[in-house]
C-alpha cells in the first residue's frame, strides 16, 4: 500500500503529518510523509534505519536506505525523534521524546523503556563554559540468563 492509498482510507491522518512536518520545519515531501506515517501511527517504539526500511518495503513505499537515514535524522534534529545510540556502529530512534531510560536487550538487538522515575541521578558534572545539559541518556545493557 502506498501512502497515496494510505492517505485516501485515512484522510485525516495526512494533513495532520503535514502540518505536524511543517511546524517542525521541514517540508512534507511524499517519502518524509509515508516514513512518519510509518513511524508515527501507532504506539511509541523504538526502531533503527533497516527495520524502517523493511517496513516501508512491506508498505509498498519506496524509498532507498539513505534517504531513510537522512530522514530519521532530520526528524530527530527538528525534535520528533530521540537518537539512541547504542555503540558506535548502532542507533535507534525513540518516537517517545520525553526524558527516560532504555534497556538494550543484547541478545535481541532490541530496545526497551525505563521509566524516568525508577534511575535516580546524583552528581552529574556542571557543563562546559558555554554549554549546557540538555538531557541525561541512561543505557542499561541486559541480556538473558539461559
Amino acid at each position: 500500500m502506498t501512502i497515496s492509498s494510505r492517505a485516501e482510507t485515512q484522510s485525516s491522518r495526512g494533513p495532520c503529518l503535514m502540518a505536524v512536518l511543517r511546524m517542525a520545519g521541514l517540508r512534507p515531501t511524499r517519502q518524509r510523509l509515508a516514513l512518519a506515517e510509518l513511524l508515527f501511527s501507532g504506539p511509541h517504539r523504538h526502531i533503527n534505519a533497516e527495520q524502517l526500511a523493511s517496513e516501508a518495503e512491506q508498505a509498498g513505499v519506496r524509498v532507498s536506505l539513505a534517504t531513510i537515514y537522512n530522514s530519521l535524522h532530520q526528524f530527530r534534529q527538528a525534535g520528533l525523534l530521540r537518537e539512541i545510540s547504542v555503540d558506535a556502529a548502532r542507533s535507534y530512534f525513540d518516537t517517545d521524546t520525553t526524558d527516560h531510560h532504555h534497556f538494550f536487550i543484547e541478545d535481541e538487538q532490541r530496545i526497551e523503556d525505563i521509566p524516568s522515575d525508577s534511575i535516580q541521578i546524583a552528581g552529574i558534572p556542571d557543563a562546559p563554559t558555554g554549554m549546557k545539559v540538555t538531557h541525561v541518556d541512561v543505557i542499561v545493557r541486559v541480556k538473558r540468563t539461559q
